[in-house]
């Protein structure tokens, strides 16, 4: 059938008995980001994720408590339904495999495939883990421990009922050279394809006695015993489009587009799954993409370390938004990543709060001061709004569909951060506040806000997947109302939507900047350095410590000033620091106070400069500039300042000291 209009993704259906973690947001949250963007794009689209809720943990976690084996999984599902509304996951049905439709249909197949004699009851005496909740054959036990887990496993024997697995094993292998896509990344497809290719595939046990494990479903040809819990789990992917949808749509559905897993579930899914299909002449997934682990702190997640990350924590400390996309923007998707809360905050006061948050807050600063509120018409163009245009719709319909077709989620938010750096470019040479201050320039000036704020229209409908809130917000405050359930990423996006006279609403930021309070750093009141005034020349000439000065008193020429040695230089730290915020001193026409950033892990620094007559407050935001780092605090008509400004001048500031390359914030300066 034609599966151009609809896209069927799923997550794994996560084990019940699991505390929600970052691996589950992970996954969960790629999914939503898919399920969102095709939804754009006009298709049909249906999103599944659920739980497994059988097995051997299921039932002893229940005895344990002294309850149910059902009455425990109501108990526990509710936490990860929670925590996807908190996530603004967008999924179209949650599964539970104890739902009775469920059983059913799992009995129906299990039928099925016993009819056509690809199920055999036989004797097995194997190393089962309780844990993982499956046979190893002695070649894989090492010291009595289970491969997978490493837990201890014991030894039984036991009558059980088989799937004829290895009997599809030649042709597994063909439709994974046939079909590059089928499993990705590529590195994943090579290792399912060199187990294929040089181990013999043996059949797969699919029954668990009663006597041992009752908490499962029944099989239909046998009363003593239930289904193994994979065979079970991994039919919920064809069984909810017979039953959580309405009308029943596995025709319209199947095969699904994308299976996301864990890289430690992809045997299950690329020949466990396969093969099920197989046998049951149903088509295969298009695609099962097998994403790495998370670490944190370079450490492996574990209860007992006591580092495992809780996904509810940190949209509780960051917002669901800032956590979705430190989630897919940090690592590329398909490899192991490691969980750095300092890198989360990077992440958070760089990208999106200097970085998109910035943007929105100066537009819309601009036109509330110089529109009175109202996005202005554009006048005539010139190359920095062509350039800035070409970027923009690249970015919407060539780029964005490339990468995110591929889960390339990281390149994709990269991508988009490209645009939000030119666009706050286009501001920085623009610089409208400049152009504010003639009426000859107002045409321009028009000109220059109209296409700041169409610029983040376009940029409302690029982050929308990834970070759904935020994007709404974007368009709220612009003053519009767009419908992000509808296909507006259907067609190509032109220019120019953004309706002139429209009235923005400006609000709150869009993300507040975290603030990080290192552990036994030094303040800058620790280091001795006399008070210095806070703008000197490049050349670090010799200032008296004195209050800032003046126009009437100017700063002296390097040739006037006494020589130092290397020695006393080097007691000078100059280290470059990115401006967080800026703004006017009450009563001064030329100081400004900046909030500077000096690097992740370290508090931001209060400034005082002399710059004010040269620069508006809003152009000096997000640039990295030269600071000297170890003054002592001196107070400036009452402000301390904490360091000192690198300019040039005279008598008047004639220019910042700032580095061509892109450095981060806190390097030293030689």
């Amino acid at each position: 059938m034609n599966t151009a209009n609809r896209f069927y993704i799923t997550t794994p259906i996560y084990y019940v008995n699991d505390v929600p973690h970052i691996g589950h947001a992970y996954t969960t949250v790629a999914a939503d980001v898919l399920a969102r963007y095709w939804r754009l794009r006009g298709r049909d689209v249906f999103f599944l994720t659920g739980l497994d809720e059988h097995g051997q943990k299921v039932q002893q976690a229940a005895a344990k408590a002294g309850i149910d084996p059902q009455a425990h999984c109501d108990k526990l599902a509710p936490q990860f339904q929670a925590l996807w509304k908190r996530l603004n996951i967008s999924n179209d049905a949650f599964i539970r495999t104890t739902d009775p439709a469920h059983h059913s249909i799992v009995q129906r197949y299990l039928q099925e495939l016993y009819y056509k004699q690809l199920i055999y009851k036989d004797d097995y005496t194997g190393w089962y883990c309780t844990f993982d909740e499956r046979f190893w054959t002695e070649k894989d036990v090492a010291g009595g421990l289970c491969p997978d887990c490493k837990r201890p496993v014991e030894k039984l024997s036991e009558h059980n009922y088989f799937f004829k697995m290895g009997q599809y094993q030649d042709r597994l292998i063909e439709h994974i050279k046939q079909h590059p896509n089928f499993i990705r990344p590529e590195s994943r497809r090579n290792e399912v394809l060199g187990f294929l290719t040089t181990q013999k595939l043996g059949d797969l046990s699919i029954s668990r006695p009663k006597s041992r494990l009752s908490w499962g479903i029944e099989l239909p040809f046998d009363k003593d015993y239930v289904t193994y819990v994979w065979f079970d789990a991994l039919v919920n992917y064809v069984s909810a489009l017979e039953y959580l949808v309405q009308p029943p749509a596995r025709e319209k559905f199947w095969p699904a587009n994308v299976h996301l897993v864990g890289k430690d579930i992809l045997t299950t899914h690329a020949v466990y799954w396969s093969t099920m299909l197989m046998a049951l002449n149903l088509p295969l997934p298009e695609t099962i993409f097998a994403h790495g682990w998370w670490t944190v702190d370079g450490e492996k997640m574990s209860k007992s370390r006591g580092n495992v990350v809780d996904p509810n924590k940190m949209v509780d400390e960051f917002g669901a938004d800032a956590f979705r996309y430190f989630l897919l923007r940090e690592v590329p998707f398909g490899q192991d990543g490691d969980f750095v809360l300092g890198a989360m905050i990077t992440r958070v006061n760089s990208d999106l709060a200097n970085g998109l948050g910035n943007l929105l807050s100066r537009t819309l600063t601009l036109i509330e001061r110089t529109q009175e509120g109202h996005v202005p018409a554009p006048g005539k163009i010139r190359a920095a709004e062509r350039d800035l245009i070409q970027a923009t719709l690249a970015l919407l319909n060539d780029v964005l569909p490339n990468h995110l077709e591929t889960q390339e989620f990281n390149r994709a938010l990269e991508a988009i951060w490209q645009v939000v750096q030119t666009a706050n470019q286009y501001v920085d040479k623009t610089a409208p506040w400049t152009l504010a201050k003639n009426e000859s320039d107002a045409d321009q000036l028009r000109t220059v806000l109209y296409h700041m704020a169409e610029t983040l229209r376009c940029l409302s409908l690029a982050t929308y997947s990834f970070m759904p809130a935020s994007a709404q917000t974007i368009s709220h405050q612009l003053g519009l109302s767009i419908d992000f359930n509808s296909p507006i990423l259907e067609h190509r996006v032109e220019w120019g939507s953004l309706a002139p006279g429209t009235t923005i609403h400006k609000g709150t930021s869009l993300f507040p900047r975290i603030e990080s309070k290192p552990q036994g750093a030094k303040t800058v009141s620790d280091t001795p350095t006399p008070p210095q005034p806070t703008t000197a020349t490049p050349a670090l000439t010799a200032v008296p410590p004195s209050p800032m000065p003046s126009a009437s008193s100017p700063v002296p020429q390097a040739s006037s000033a006494a020589q130092i040695t290397i020695d006393e230089f080097m007691k000078i730290q100059l280290k470059t620091a990115k401006v967080l915020t800026a703004e006017r001193v009450p009563k001064s026409g030329k100081l400004l106070k900046l909030q500077v950033s000096l690097g992740e892990g370290t508090e931001p620094r209060q400034i005082v400069a002399g710059i004010g007559k040269k620069y508006e407050p809003e152009a000096l935001i997000g640039k990295t500039i030269i600071i000297v780092a170890n003054l002592k605090p001196a107070k400036l008509m009452g402000i301390e300042s904490q360091g000192m400004v690198l300019a040039a001048g005279d008598s008047e500031v004639r220019g910042l000291a700032t580095i061509l390359e892109e450095v981060d914030p806190g390097t030293k300066v030689k």
